[in-house]
């Protein structure tokens, strides 16, 4: 018996709400090579489609730190003064080399499968990061401001392509950029400045045509409830234990992806 496979998508799409919710890991970590190694969708495709995915529940959970008043505006509009246009350009020039030959799945992969690999890595040193960046003074505001901006232009051209990285890179990044900021705000954020990079960005990849909508209002359908069902069952379980085992099957399947 074969299910259809718009109903494989919203499984996939649970499966992957339940782990986010869990972990607070980016989507993007999990759908886009869940989409590329399980379904055989070709990366330009499972990118652009999670970018959307990506912009419709990030800005559920932008208006949640919005009214808990966690996000710090004045970093959302420097993240996204380098991130939105620096998104635009790597477009632009997706858009003109071609996203569908087999030379751009091979590049998006390689940038995908070793921005999986960066995310597993903050999610094992996260903990000795933040307390690295804690003990040492914050830096002048200029250069925290010019820096900020240099990295939302490298994550802008990092989702473009991979979508991944908006949450692994940026809160590493920021908690580095910020040590006296809360934890929470950082997160919050990073949270509010990934609405308007993914959705530039999964924007420029429709007009590419690179999105399913189908699969995306499947993925969609099946991950909203995931996330609820683990917001529930989070205070239960061991966050780390999942963190490590999550931190190794992206390692896996980076590797896997660049190798590949």
């Amino acid at each position: 018996m074969h299910l259809p496979v718009e109903l494989l998508y919203a499984v996939s799409g649970l499966v992957v709400g339940f782990i986010v919710g869990l972990t607070g890991v980016g989507g993007g970590s999990l759908m886009t090579p869940l989409l590329i190694l399980l379904f055989g969708i070709h990366p330009a495709t499972a990118v652009g489609t999670d970018l959307l995915y990506a912009a419709a529940t990030k800005t559920a959970g932008s208006a949640v730190h919005g009214f808990n008043k966690t996000i710090d505006w004045r970093i959302v509009l420097r993240l996204a003064a380098g991130s939105v246009p620096a998104s635009a350009l790597t477009l632009w020039y997706l858009a003109t080399s071609g996203t569908q030959t087999a030379g751009a799945a091979h590049l998006l992969a390689t940038i995908l499968g070793s921005m999986l690999v960066v995310t597993a890595l903050s999610l094992v040193f996260r903990g000795q990061i933040a307390r690295f960046a804690r003990s040492h003074r914050e830096m002048p505001p200029g250069p925290q401001a010019v820096l900020t901006v240099i990295t939302g232009a490298v994550l802008g051209v990092l989702v473009s392509m991979s979508s991944v990285g908006a949450g692994a890179v940026g809160v590493t990044v920021l908690l580095l950029l910020y040590p006296k900021l809360p934890l929470l705000r950082i997160v919050g954020s990073d949270i509010a400045h990934a609405v308007p990079l993914t959705l530039v960005a999964g924007i420029g990849h429709w007009a590419i045509g690179d999105v399913d909508w189908h699969m995306l209002l499947s993925l969609l359908a099946g991950s909203i409830p995931g996330i609820l069902i683990a917001s529930r069952m989070a205070p239960h379980l061991d966050e780390r234990i999942i963190r490590w085992l999550l931190a190794a099957v992206l390692t896996l399947v980076g590797l896997k992806l660049v190798f590949s």
